[in-house]
């Protein structure tokens, strides 16, 4: 019904989605077999899911039993699942080969009579409820008979009326308006205001179409194909975690709490079985399961057998699935509504009992195509329409409930009827409220900024490192603080500020390639697992998307998680979980739901006699792009501490996602001006001092050189060293410079750059990215905007990757290219 009112809103241009859930009602069962309180992250074909849980959380419907823990005995009686070896099908089981189960095609209608045409086989492509075109005062329009057209088939008691030029309408039977207290209407509203983008929907306010209810543990996913996937593995593993007695980010967390025994559901198409990022997930789940691991996800294959047109070749999907290794798999007929019950019941307690990852291959059926503007009929024959109409999961279940005695056909259709007039009246009704109709309203939610909590966050964090926590922080350091510890490079104040902030944020996890062990391959987070324990500081297998993935699953679940992925150019393997995932959770949830994170990065060029282009990445241009995304980039180490800071607070606060972009070449630099000279080390700064040297997100950092009143540099990471010397240099000639470090790419600080720009009226941009798509190019734009009418000049990388060697000079920005230009821009 929610999919031909999808279609009928769409006729007249009110509706703007209509990917529909018809075929795919059997997943209402596996909502039956799970609990409310089981998170739950949905793909697009979940309206049944989603109804079915409104009502369990109304309690209209029952939950699923509860089940033992893990550590206790076997529940005697209790059902077991029918599990073969993932390789080997069990006696009397389908071979893998074969695919889920699946009936045989029945004939069509309630009675059993066969139906010619396909479309006629099921209510739901013929009922009263959506007729084509816009609302009638009269009520739905009924086709004139004649040229071929079909009446239309009436509720009984509707009144029909003829006007002077013979067109028909037909009344809407005196229904009564859904019971104020029926779940199932409610959860239609939701849906049906997804589909008319009303600003009221409860989710996703009118940004997207989505299902998701934070009251019902349902996560919003994005329609990227799998996406969804390695944040409910993360998920899994932070439930578990924090039911073992780990600690969430702090006592003011806003996020969803969930029972200890919560097992994580994740439901997908069967041609998501083949996307990258499904291997991902699959693998990580199996991986961390074989290392003993337990990671609580039901993994939910709804096998329709059609990826839009392409098929999934016949048994693929479960010999797919059937090969993971770590996962159990379990198989139903999606269309058996009882089976899929019965089977999901097993499954779901299995997980819940055994706390491992499972996955149920629900065989089942796509009715009217893939959405409204999919005419099927061109890639699929009539025949195999027509079977799949036959396995309709509605009439499949009236069916049962007529053999069983529960009703009789005409009390089935007679509901039907009723339902369907009054998801009409609910779509009538949704269209009336009102959409988002301002950039204000729209991106309210994207990324919010509150600097004032920020700053008085890392204030407080400040007082208790230096009060009620400043032993465990003396012990932490092993006694030797690090503002005691002389002059620190940049690596090592990262160090000290990653501990400090591991201790004030108790549910922190850093983890990533190398991390743990080793200590990071630049020894970054060097003595972080002996201090905090290998719960919280943590080696991954070696794939980003899974890294970001399991940070994904952690910040929802309450904790904040500092992912490190070890090089840039490592991250383009992994980029959607942060654009498609990571930065559209508050903007799809309203705030309902969030995952705060910094994601460290080693990145950026001049490395020196090491690494080539996978080593010496400069393109940023893909995270500039990311709407609400906050990316650091802090070239000295009294400013990497405090920035640090600032992330994490804004993670805590605000639930924000930074990218925490370090220099690779200045990680260990001691040296500024001359060799030995010690000018790039910092102190590290005391608790009390935190406050003072707070770095607010989006503020630069000058410098002054000489009079400072002929040029101004504008830079960052590596180009800061670059033109503080360059700036020296200048000095020795009389030109007084002024070099702004933007330390943020991502929100730029326009106001200092146009402060800055308009003090000496020349600008040379220095940016060690590259030219097309550049960080200079927004810095020249953001200048353009505020109407600046001095002269300006870039100086860039070049439009190439960075080659091996010396070669990669050729390609760089230099000391002595940013000289030569502010001498070309001095001499206009």
């Amino acid at each position: 019904m929610l999919d031909l009112a999808g279609r009928w809103l769409r006729s007249f241009g009110e509706g703007y989605y209509t990917i529909g859930s018809a075929g795919h009602e059997g997943n209402a069962a596996v909502a039956a077999a799970l609990r409310p309180t089981d998170p739950a992250l949905l793909h697009y074909r979940s309206g049944a899911f989603y109804c079915l849980r409104a009502a369990q959380a109304a309690g209209g419907f029952p939950a699923g039993a509860a089940t033992p823990d893990a550590d206790g005995p076997e529940p005697t009686g209790a059902p077991t699942a029918r599990i073969p070896d993932p390789r080997t099908p069990a006696d009397g089981e389908v071979d893998a080969d074969a695919g889920p189960p699946a009936v045989a095609p029945e004939p069509p209608g309630l009675t059993g009579d066969p139906v010619a045409d396909p479309a006629a086989a099921s209510p739901t492509l013929d009922g009263p409820a959506m007729p084509d075109g816009p609302a009638t005062p009269g009520g739905p329009v009924v086709p004139p008979a004649g040229d071929g057209a079909e009446a239309a088939s009436l509720p009984a008691g509707a009144g029909v009326a003829v006007d002077t030029v013979g067109a028909a309408t037909a009344g809407v039977p005196e229904l009564p308006l859904p019971d104020p207290d029926d779940a199932y209407a409610d959860a239609a509203r939701d849906v049906l205001r997804g589909m008319v983008a009303s600003a009221a929907e409860p989710i996703a306010g009118g940004r997207h179409k989505v299902f998701g209810r934070a009251d019902l543990a349902v996560v919003p996913t994005t329609s990227t194909i799998a996406s969804q996937l390695p944040r409910a593995v993360g998920l899994g593993l932070a439930l578990e975690r924090l039911r073992r007695g780990g600690r969430r980010a702090g006592e003011e967390s806003d996020a969803p709490t969930w029972p200890p025994d919560a097992i994580v559901v994740c439901s997908f198409g069967d041609a998501s079985v083949n996307h990258a990022t499904a291997t991902a997930a699959f693998n990580t789940a199996g991986w961390y399961d074989h290392t003993g691991l337990r990671i609580p996800v039901l993994f939910v294959c709804e096998d329709n057998g059609l990826g839009i047109s392409v098929r999934s070749p016949q048994g693929w999907v479960a010999a797919t699935l059937r090969a993971r290794p770590g996962i159990r798999y379990f198989a139903a007929d999606g269309t058996d509504v009882a089976e899929a019950y019965r089977v999901a019941k097993e499954a779901a307690a299995w997980v819940r009992r055994h706390r491992r990852p499972a996955v149920l291959h629900l065989a089942t059926v796509r009715l009217m195509g893939h959405a409204g503007a999919d005419a099927e009929t061109a890639y699929r024959s009539p025949a195999e329409i027509a079977a799949d109409v036959a396995r309709d999961p509605l009439l499949a279940t009236a069916r049962r409930m007529v053999e069983a005695g529960y009703a009789t056909g005409e009390e089935l259709l007679a509901r039907y009827d009723e339902r369907g007039w009054q998801i009409r009246r609910l779509a009538e009704e949704v269209l009336d409220e009102p959409k988002l109709t301002s950039p204000v309203d729209v991106v309210a939610e994207l990324a919010p900024r509150r600097p004032v909590r920020i700053s008085r966050a890392v204030a407080d964090a400040a007082t208790r490192a230096a009060g009620p926590d400043a032993g465990a922080r003396a012990e932490a350091f092993g006694g030797r603080l690090p503002e005691l510890a002389g002059p620190l490079t940049l690596a090592q104040s990262i160090n000290a500020a990653l501990t400090d902030g591991m201790l004030d944020h108790p549910g922190t996890a850093v983890f990533g390639e190398d991390v743990a062990a080793k200590g990071g391959v630049y020894g970054v987070t060097k003595g972080l697992r002996d201090r905090f324990g290998a719960a919280r500081v943590f080696d991954t297998l070696l794939d980003e998307t899974s890294i970001l993935g399991l940070a994904l699953g952690a910040g929802v679940a309450g904790m904040l998680p500092v992912p490190e992925i070890q090089y840039l150019a490592y991250l383009h393997n992994a980029e959607d979980q942060l654009r498609g995932e990571a930065a559209t959770m508050r903007f799809f949830s309203r705030g309902a739901f969030r995952n705060p994170m910094v994601v460290r990065v080693a990145g950026l060029a001049y490395q020196e006699g090491f690494g080539g282009h996978f080593h010496n990445d400069n393109s940023v241009a893909v995270l500039r792009d990311v709407p609400g995304l906050v990316i650091a980039v802090p070239a000295r180490p009294d400013d990497a501490a405090p920035m640090l800071r600032t992330c994490l607070a804004a993670a805590a606060v605000d639930g924000a996602v930074s990218v925490f972009l370090e220099p690779i070449a200045l990680y260990h630099t001691r040296d500024l001006y001359a060799e030995g000279d010690g000018e790039w080390l910092a102190e590290y700064a005391e608790p009390g001092a935190w406050a003072a040297r707070h770095v607010p997100i989006g503020r630069a950092r000058v410098y002054g050189v000489g009079s400072a009143e002929d040029l101004t540099i504008i830079t960052f990471g590596n180009g800061v060293r670059m033109s503080l010397r360059a700036a020296a240099t200048l000095a020795d000639e009389g030109v007084g410079s002024r070099v702004v470090d933007l330390r943020w790419l991502a929100p730029l600080p326009v106001a200092d750059i146009i402060r800055e720009a308009s003090a000496t009226g020349r600008v040379l941009v220095v940016d060690e990215t590259r030219r097309s798509g550049g960080v200079g190019e927004g810095v020249i734009a953001a200048l353009v905007d505020a109407g600046y009418v001095g002269t300006a000049l870039r100086v860039a990388g070049l439009d190439s990757f960075v080659p091996l060697g010396p070669a990669a000079r050729q390609v760089l920005v230099s000391e002595e290219a940013i000289t030569e230009g502010a001498r070309t821009l001095l001499a206009r």
